[in-house]
């Protein structure tokens, strides 16, 4: 993860941050931090405070906007030395590195990265993106090289290759990772697709909680979690417990491979909207930027 720096103030309330190839100007606050309440979302807090998601996420280097918890802390400015809160001032971002791309609702990094003729890798270590199974609306991405020719499709794609910035919090996660392995393996789960899958849900994570109830690591909602137990593993799901969280997650995906005869989309699909939602209707249109994105992370992980 790129460490920003600060360098030359541009006035008494504002200042530039590096934060890799980006240049963001800031504001200068005099109480730069608030601590996130019951309910909170980035968007919430960003109108709260004068500033913009985007800020905010780079603020914080949030590997995942979608995920924070009451209590955790976050930066909305820069310490000012006692000088008096300003108002905000909109994210600014310079680059010569390559186009800027501002992400429109329901984009993820496949799309855009086919629409550029660049690889979903190349963005993601132009932008030190934490997690490119997460991005936003609005969001602005450098697009480096984008008028470099794309590879001939006839050639043979080569292997992803993970951000330094993601590997470093893989590596720092690799208790659970080691956890998703083997209740993989035990119930005959692509290893590298339950990764995916609990990377997407909750970055290998057992203390996030999703708005809508869901619980850890692979993010099971409360309902699901007690129907896999009592209809799949004969016993109670602990969402609570890590390694339970993983095995009723791996459980279920090993029930969709099974029921969709291992179809990719629909497994995945089922696992976002639902499995009656998949057989009554099919995909719907919201689950294909999920699916995308853990087909991506599959890849990211050796699949």
């Amino acid at each position: 993860m790129h460490r920003s720096r600060l360098i030359a103030p541009i006035s008494a309330l504002a200042a530039s941050l590096v934060i890799g190839p980006l240049l963001v100007t800031v504001v200068l606050a005099a109480d730069p931090t608030v601590a996130v309440k019951r309910g909170d979302t980035l968007t919430s807090i960003a109108k709260r405070n004068g500033v913009d998601v985007a800020t905010l996420v780079v603020l914080n280097q949030l590997p995942d906007p979608n995920r924070i918890y009451p209590g955790q802390v976050l930066r909305v400015g820069i310490e000012s030395a006692g000088q008096p809160a300003a108002a905000a001032t909109p994210l600014a971002v310079a680059t010569t590195e390559g186009r800027v791309h501002v992400v429109a609702r329901g984009e993820n990094l496949t799309r855009i990265a086919a629409h550029y003729g660049v690889t979903v890798s190349a963005i993601v270590g132009a932008n030190a993106i934490a997690n490119p199974s997460r991005i936003i609306g609005g969001q602005r991405l450098v697009i480096p090289g984008a008028a470099a020719a794309a590879a001939p499709a006839a050639a043979a794609p080569a292997a992803a290759a993970m951000p330094t910035s993601m590997a470093a919090l893989v590596a720092q996660r690799d208790s659970v990772r080691q956890v998703i392995v083997q209740e993989a393996t035990q119930y005959g789960v692509p290893v590298a697709l339950a990764l995916a899958v609990a990377w997407q849900e909750s970055g290998w994570r057992q203390g996030v909680v999703s708005s809508a109830g869901a619980v850890g690591v692979m993010q099971l909602m409360p309902a699901t979690a007690v129907w896999v137990g009592e209809v799949m593993l004969g016993h109670p799901v602990d969402s609570n417990d890590m390694r339970m969280n993983v095995r009723g997650g791996v459980r279920l995906l090993a029930h969709y491979l099974a029921r969709y005869s291992g179809d990719r989309d629909r497994v995945l699909a089922a696992y976002y909207q639902g499995q009656a939602a998949v057989d009554r209707h099919g995909i719907y249109a919201v689950s294909r930027p999920y699916i995308a994105s853990i087909k991506s992370l599959e890849r990211l992980f050796g699949g």
